[in-house]
């Protein structure tokens, strides 16, 4: 029986994803407005600029971006622009957040040296911060040396200094310069580093060996010296040169290096039409600061949100579409910590933000490998908001995908400069790596959607370059977030019934996964699974509210569909009762912000690294995620009401089973450094 009803429900499924015609969420006038307006290419020429510059927060670079970003805002009708600045100088915190010092480098260059009689001259440069700044390893201090260059293998052991002197000379080493400079520098006093590091892994890893990395040294470490990147080609060419025995000699030289500064975030409005509502916001983010050339991570982003701005003003101010009834913003900041630091020091703006819309790499073409993925709020946070999402990811692909097989389509969103493929854009479960993260940590809890691509075979690299972005993957990120965006600025009880069916919709794929899930784990964890899965979905309904009051005979009607479902599907059997430590109930601090922000580590830092890496959440891999994802949900978890017992149930719905004994271990070690405390006393 449970067999045939999950068929149904995966059919029932699919062919609601297939169809995916025109949701009824935004009227004609406003769909067909949207497309005929935003401009893939008017994104592209903003995104081109910014890849000129090496956008580091703190920079000279990264402040030219943010003048370029206050005038292109104001050029296309925003209001109330305005920059803030947050000091920034390694002691600060902005939540679990300490503030990265400023990095900003003056000059800097690597010189292979070739005998001239019996002088060292120039011979070739292998790394220049004003012809490509992605060679100067990021957060590198000023110096120069002149030296020899050793060959430290992948410079991350003790093995790989045996037998070699590397004191005050360069070393070359296939990993970053943070993973090197502890043994490197620090302890064997090399004079800096040489890395030819590879990027992330993924399918194309390692196969185009002229990619530069961009590298990095830690924020807080004393010892970064002398830091530079070349390709993978330079390292194999140098290190078969040494494993001859030839002398290479070096100069290096960097000025320049880390200094109290700020970040800045760039805002601008969209004023809400409704005197009720105009008080509530919609938000924009992105981040804008990246190496050069940084096209898809994040031009990208920031450009394809100053877009959205772009045409929705212009089509208020044309009269096309009526100015939406409650605030938009948009924000450019520094990763992450830019962001911390907004929600935690502009309380006034946080508070007013519903919902938001986060881009981070949504422009690569064919070229990247980048498949396109909306992305959800964390399963701790159940919303409407990402199955408006889904509606219209969908509507693109059923849109594009009619296009590319027939040459019409109502709405084939594609840019004249642009491709014509086929949209295929996923929509997908929470994970963690951009902002958006901060804005749905459980101390903030404001649900976002993440539009992303991955993998994308250049991120991160002097590849990752203006040609390779495509202007109608582009414009139909822009669409997705204009018209995801448009809806939940609109929505009233009036929208209450549109707004359930499509939640309906989903909730129907959702109960299939749920079905395919409990195949895979014991009845216990099963259980656990199945309570959490309907318990998601009254929350899901219960998240109208953040919104609107929802009329009396929708809440009826959704109440009644889940019922029904719930007993076709088989009913949530109540949990044992909690015993013991398992029934402790704990809540956060006013500490604000996950354990983990952006190179740096709140756990690490006051319980201790090597304590916090034995802690067996930590080292635990579940089905669905590993250490990062659970904790950053457990933390989510904490509310005041879940037991302990309740917390691991949720975490192994959510990525897979988990024993007790790690989650009440890590909830002892947040106590411990005041993150968290207990609320209700064990009881045996």
């Amino acid at each position: 029986m449970t067999r045939w009803l999950m068929v149904g429900l995966m059919t029932l499924a699919q062919v609601t994803s297939a169809d995916a015609q025109q949701p009824r969420l935004l009227p004609d006038a406003t769909v067909a407005a949207l497309a005929r307006e935003l401009s893939g290419e008017a994104a592209k020429r903003n995104l081109e600029y910014l890849t000129r510059l090496h956008r580091m927060a703190g920079s000279r670079d990264f402040n030219q971006a943010v003048e370029f970003m206050v005038a292109q805002a104001g050029a296309v009708g925003l209001v109330r622009v305005r920059v803030d600045s947050f000091p920034t100088d390694g002691k600060r915190f902005y939540g679990t957040q300490r503030s990265r010092p400023a990095w900003q480098i003056d000059f800097g260059e690597l010189w292979e040296l070739g005998r001239q009689g019996d002088q060292w001259v120039p011979a070739e440069r292998l790394a220049s911060w004003d012809a490509a700044p992605i060679t100067i390893a990021n957060l590198s201090e000023g110096g120069s040396v002149e030296s020899e260059l050793v060959d430290v293998g992948d410079g991350t052991s003790e093995a790989d200094y045996a037998g070699r002197d590397v004191r005050g000379k360069l070393v070359l080493a296939a990993q970053q310069p943070a993973a090197v400079g502890a043994l490197a520098i620090a302890k064997y006093g090399a004079a800096g580093i040489v890395s030819y590091a590879q990027n992330q892994r993924n399918a194309w890893w390692g196969e185009d060996e002229n990619l530069i990395r961009w590298g990095h040294y830690d924020a807080f470490t004393p010892y970064n010296r002398l830091g530079f990147m070349v390709s993978l080609k330079q390292g194999r060419l140098l290190r078969q040169r040494l494993a001859r025995g030839e002398t290479i000699r070096m100069r290096a030289e960097v000025r320049g290096g880390r200094r109290p500064g700020v970040y800045q975030i760039t805002s601008a409005l969209i004023e809400g039409a409704d005197p009720a509502l105009r008080g509530e916001e919609i938000a924009f983010s992105c981040h804008l600061d990246h190496q050069k050339p940084g096209a898809n991570d994040n031009a990208s982003g920031c450009v394809t949100i100053l877009e959205i701005g772009r045409t929705l003003a212009k089509l208020v101010a044309d009269g096309a579409i009526p100015r939406p009834a409650r605030t938009l913003r948009f924000i450019w900041p520094p990763e992450i910590e830019g962001t911390l630091a907004l929600l935690t020091e502009r309380p006034e703006v946080r508070d007013r933000i519903k919902a938001v819309v986060h881009m981070d790499m949504v422009g690569g073409g064919p070229v990247t490998k980048a498949q396109f993925q909306v992305k959800h709020s964390p399963a701790s946070l159940p919303t409407f908001v990402n199955d408006v999402a889904d509606a219209w990811t969908l509507f693109v692909n059923q849109q594009s995908a009619e296009f590319a097989a027939t040459g019409r389509a109502r709405y084939p969103l594609v840019a004249p400069e642009g491709g014509k493929e086929p949209f295929a854009g996923l929509v997908d479960d929470f994970t963690l790596g951009s902002d958006h993260e901060i804005y749905t940590e459980g101390s903030f809890a404001i649900p976002a959607i993440y539009l992303a691509q991955w993998p994308d075979r250049y991120i991160h690299t002097n590849f990752d370059l203006p040609a390779n972005i495509d202007p109608t993957v582009l414009k139909r990120a822009a669409f997705i977030g204009a018209a995801s965006a448009l809806v939940l600025a609109n929505a009233t009880s009036r929208d209450a019934a549109t707004l359930w069916e499509t939640v309906a919709a989903r909730t129907l794929e959702r109960t299939s996964t749920l079905l395919q899930r409990r195949l895979e784990v014991d009845s216990a964890s099963a259980a656990a699974l199945t309570r959490f899965h309907w318990d998601a979905e009254k929350r899901r309904l219960a998240s109208f509210s953040r919104f609107f009051a929802a009329p009396r005979e929708v809440i009826a009607r959704a109440e009644s569909f889940q019922n029904n479902l719930e007993s076709m599907t088989g009913r949530a059997v109540p949990a044992p009762p909690a015993s013991g430590p398992g029934a402790v109930v704990y809540q956060r601090t006013a500490v604000k912000g996950p354990m983990s922000a952006f190179a740096y580590d709140y756990l690490n830092d006051h319980y201790g690294a090597e304590r916090a890496g034995q802690l067996r959440l930590m080292r635990h891999q579940g089905l669905r995620g590993g250490g990062a994802e659970y904790s950053y949900e457990l933390l989510n978890f904490v509310d005041g009401r879940r037991t302990a017992q309740q917390i691991r149930d949720a975490l192994t719905a959510v990525y897979g089973p988990v024993p007790l004994e790690a989650v009440l271990e890590f909830l002892a070690a947040l106590e411990s450094i005041g993150v968290v405390r207990r609320n209700v006393p064990v009881t045996d």
